[in-house]
């Protein structure tokens, strides 16, 4: 699976079971409740069909799926989630509270049942503990497991201490994620160690996959476009599977190209327009910032479609040049920061306009994306597997 027509492919392939399960599940009491929590919020029929079409949109789906997008929504069971801090900042918590489509409230309260939150609830002590053992009980094999933030892993995990008990995170996150439906991994530092794993590492932190060896679905990005994150949580809940992944263990729909590839100051590269120092004329007419050390070339994600904070702008467009987050060990592989990557095997193109560089580019950007275009195919192929097995075992 190695473009979007083999990702459109693949889910045309879904329509007859998704249909099926829709229609098992439908109740038009359901459905009337739903409408009218929608007019109680101050949504109209038209304001949900928007978003069913951005949705579909957004997780590159064949226009077939809008329809079923906003009946799934519409009737599907609330979902448990348990969302777990270990050694982070909350920043991918801050980002996902500023999610837009849909806004919090309704995915908190129409979508899903935020069970457990280590930093948004309100009790504390002993109240949570016992709080989080009986939703491990009472939802167990059926709530999402979401978790924020690297697990330090070096003498037991000691370096991470959570709750009233003293438990490592390492510990919780063992007890946690082993009865979860489908676990999942927010930010870079849960998918990949991020900053706490950088050299030297003292406290031998890593992502979940490589501390605990489980299955994950990484959405990495210090922190995650809330886009991701929404996105990924929803696939879940409304096709009950989770999305085609690459080697990394990232969804596709939202890692399968490269921040360079939608770019605005692409045309830029193109051109050979380049920044060449900051504050210069290139700086002020918003060339390219490759030569700034910008990573987008090496980056997979969508930032540049997206934006945060609902859309209003990205580091790019800020002027600065992408460093590389949602990739592992960015922190040493991507640093300096501010200056081209000498290893990447990336020539800028010479000054000779769009159609003299375009052959060339192309044939370059070919050569050094191939290594990383294969793990995505490699990738598909094994969690396409991975999958089917999973879905197997639970029939």
């Amino acid at each position: 699976m190695t473009s979007s027509k083999d990702l459109q492919g693949y889910y045309e392939s879904l329509l007859k079971e998704v249909d099926e399960k829709l229609n098992d599940l439908y109740s038009k009491e359901t459905e009337e409740e739903f409408n009218q929590k929608l007019k109680e919020n101050g949504f109209s029929r038209r304001d949900f069909l928007k978003w069913a079409s951005f949705l579909t949109a957004t997780l590159m789906l064949p226009p077939a799926f809008e329809s079923r997008i906003a009946k799934a929504a519409a009737i599907k069971e609330r979902t448990p989630i348990i969302w777990l801090h270990m050694a982070e900042c909350t920043g991918c918590s801050e980002s996902f509270l500023r999610t837009r489509e849909p806004d919090i409230a309704t995915l908190i309260f129409e979508q899903v049942s935020l069970t457990y939150h280590d930093t948004l609830m309100m009790a504390s002590g002993e109240r949570v503990e016992k709080h989080l053992d009986e939703a491990i009980q009472r939802y167990k094999g059926k709530y999402i497991c979401i978790i924020e933030g690297a697990i330090p892993t070096k003498d037991g995990g000691i370096y991470l201490r959570v709750g009233s008990k003293g438990e490592t995170g390492l510990e919780r996150a063992k007890r946690v994620t082993k009865d979860a439906k489908v676990n999942l991994a927010f930010g870079t530092c849960a998918a990949f160690g991020g900053v706490q794993a950088a050299h030297p590492n003292p406290t031998g932190a890593k992502g979940v996959h490589d501390a605990l060896g489980i299955e994950i679905v990484n959405v990495p990005g210090c922190p995650p476009n809330s886009v991701n994150m929404v996105g990924t949580l929803l696939h879940i809940l409304l096709f009950d599977k989770i999305p085609p992944l690459d080697l990394l263990y990232r969804p596709l729909w939202a890692y399968g190209s490269r921040i360079h590839d939608y770019c605005e100051r692409r045309a830029h590269f193109d051109a050979g327009e380049f920044v060449e120092e900051w504050g210069d004329e290139g700086a002020k007419k918003g060339w390219c910032l490759y030569k700034m050390g910008c990573k987008g070339p090496l980056t997979y994600n969508n930032c540049s479609r997206y934006r945060f904070n609902q859309g209003t702008n990205w580091p790019i467009g800020a002027g600065h040049g992408c460093i590389g987050c949602s990739e592992p060990n960015f922190w040493d592989t991507m640093a300096p920061f501010e200056e081209p990557n000498d290893e990447s095997g990336i020539r800028i193109p010479a000054s000779k306009g769009v159609e003299a560089a375009s052959d060339e580019i192309g044939s370059f950007l070919a050569g050094a994306t191939a290594a990383a275009v294969g793990i995505h195919a490699a990738g598909s192929i094994i969690r396409a597997k991975a999958s089917k097995t999973s879905q197997k075992e639970s029939e």
